[in-house]
This record gives structure tokens, C-alpha cells and sequence, in this order.
């Protein structure tokens, strides 16, 4: 076992929050924390700080946050922390040379690689109907997510998970899995060449439920983007409802209707939904309140 790796960490999100925590708990706590800037958001569009940034802080950690990882400055505070490793989880930038082949990376991915290489893996696994994923440990290279891998895990996807309840228990892996990795100085391996998948980006099209869909498609997908995302139906004007939890039944096709008091779009039976501006409630409560315009 490895006693001690002087690590600098690069991450942004929740996600990468989780193992972040983790990793400041083990012999490998980073020396240095590089995150996104402050951004604006909100209807106020006030500065908001991302949540490794916030995270950081209360961990009593150094903290960098250049608009550019590969500038010059960000490039020297890096090299100034003189780490033996920079481990990257959820950065949300590219991250290019000299700094890329400079030090020994490890990326966290979560999925079971070369399946789900790309920008949504959790979403696309779900909405694909897969029955398990995983985290992959691996060294990142030019190309997207195709580096060679120190460690994976599995995860099993439950017929119910979405992806507020599939992410965390993937960060918690995938903080285990890295403080592995570093412990056992593990070496990576090429990835197989068969099975390569793609997980797009998250568009806003991917949002829009389409009742002409299969219903079990549309469960998925609903699943997939629940809480972070959100996916939503049309009803007309511009006005939309988000769908929070839906059941796949039988067909497909058909508008926004009743059937024995319960909310369906095509096969898709409605659970809970949002209006917009509204809280969210159960289908049958919003059902009483707009019966009258679905005849």
C-alpha cells in the first residue's frame, strides 16, 4: 500500500463534491482544490459559487478557480502545489496539454467503460433501460472518456431509480474506488474496443415528453432527469408541465387525458407533476383542478 499521494483535485459539481469529501478523509487529501468561477444564476442572476468551491471552503482546503484550467496561472498555482497526482471528477471543462500528459491523472467516470463514454453516462444508462453501471477510474487522454482504466465497479439500476437516487450511491463508489486506486498505486489497462457507447449531452428536445413515444421510453426518460433536469409535456400556449413520476402502461399515443380519475399522456399514466410556477402534487390533485379542460 501507497502511505501518502500529494494529490491536487479538479471537480465542480455535486457529484464531484461527494468525492471530494471523501478524499479529503483518506492519506491523499489535495493540497490544492481547482474549480469553475462564481457564475451568475437564478431568476436574480446573482453570483453563485460552484459546489465544490463551497465545499472546499468548509474543508479547510486551498482553492483555485481560474477561468481557464490551461492558463499559465492556473498551470503554475497547479505546479506549485507539486502534486504526484491530479485527479478529475465532474470538471465540466477541457482540460488540454502541456497540463494534460504533465502529471499522472486519474479521471472519475461513472460508468463501465468503453458503455457510456461522453457528458450524461448516469442519464443515458437509465434512460437506455440498463440494468447495471458502474465507475470507471481512468487515465483521461485526448480522446473522449477512451484512456486506459485503473479500477471499475459495478452498480445495479433499480426498476424505480432515478437519477437523484442512482448519482449518489455512484459517488459514493466512486470515492471508494479512488482512494483504491491511490492506496494500491493500481495500473491502468487499454479499454476493450467493442461495446462503445456515447451519452450526448442532455439537450432540450431530450426534455419534451412526446406521447406518440412508447410508454416505457418516456418512464425512462423521466426517470433520468429526475431531480436535476426535469422532463416535461406540452399542454398548448406554451405552457408546460414537469413530470416528476410517472408508470409505464400499455400503447402509445393520444393527448393529455382522464381515464377513471387517473392522468395519462398516451400509455404513460401520471404520478406527480409540476405546473409551472407551482409546487409539486400529485397527478390526481392537478387532475381536480384542470378536469374541465381535457373534456
Amino acid at each position: 500500500m501507497i502511505a501518502h499521494v500529494r494529490t491536487v483535485y479538479l471537480g465542480t459539481s455535486k457529484f464531484a463534491v461527494d468525492v471530494l469529501r471523501r478524499l479529503a478523509q483518506s492519506d491523499h487529501r489535495p493540497s490544492l482544490v481547482v474549480t469553475r468561477p462564481d457564475r451568475p444564476s437564478g431568476r436574480g442572476r446573482r453570483l453563485s459559487a460552484p459546489p465544490v468551491a463551497g465545499a472546499g471552503r468548509q474543508l479547510g482546503l486551498d482553492l483555485d478557480q481560474p477561468e481557464s484550467v490551461n492558463s499559465e496561472e492556473a498551470r503554475e498555482r497547479i505546479a506549485a502545489a507539486e502534486p504526484e497526482a491530479v485527479l478529475v471528477c465532474a470538471f465540466g471543462a477541457l482540460i488540454g496539454e502541456p497540463l494534460l500528459s504533465g502529471y499522472e491523472m486519474f479521471n472519475v467516470h461513472p460508468s463501465l467503460l468503453p458503455r457510456w463514454r461522453g457528458a450524461a453516462p448516469v442519464e443515458r444508462a437509465i434512460e437506455a433501460g440498463d440494468v447495471v453501471t458502474g465507475v470507471s477510474i481512468m487515465r483521461p487522454t485526448t480522446e473522449l472518456d477512451a484512456g486506459p482504466v485503473y479500477l471499475a465497479a459495478e452498480e445495479p439500476i433499480g426498476a424505480e431509480d432515478s437519477y437523484g437516487s442512482l448519482a449518489p450511491r455512484l459517488a459514493s463508489l466512486a470515492g471508494e474506488l479512488l482512494v483504491q486506486a491511490l492506496d494500491t498505486g493500481a495500473l491502468p489497462s487499454p479499454q476493450v474496443g467493442e461495446g462503445i457507447t456515447y451519452a450526448e449531452k442532455i439537450s432540450a428536445e431530450d426534455r419534451r415528453l412526446d406521447p406518440a413515444r412508447p410508454a416505457v421510453e418516456l418512464e425512462r426518460r423521466v426517470r433520468a432527469l429526475d431531480p436535476h433536469v426535469g422532463a416535461y409535456l406540452e399542454l398548448g400556449g406554451g405552457e408546460r408541465l414537469r413530470v416528476l413520476r410517472a408508470r409505464a402502461g400499455e400503447g402509445s399515443g393520444g393527448e393529455l387525458a382522464e381515464h377513471d380519475g387517473r392522468l395519462f399522456a398516451g400509455g404513460l399514466e401520471l404520478l406527480e407533476v409540476q405546473p409551472a410556477g407551482g409546487r409539486p402534487m400529485d397527478a390526481a390533485a392537478w387532475l381536480r383542478g384542470h378536469a374541465a379542460r381535457l373534456g
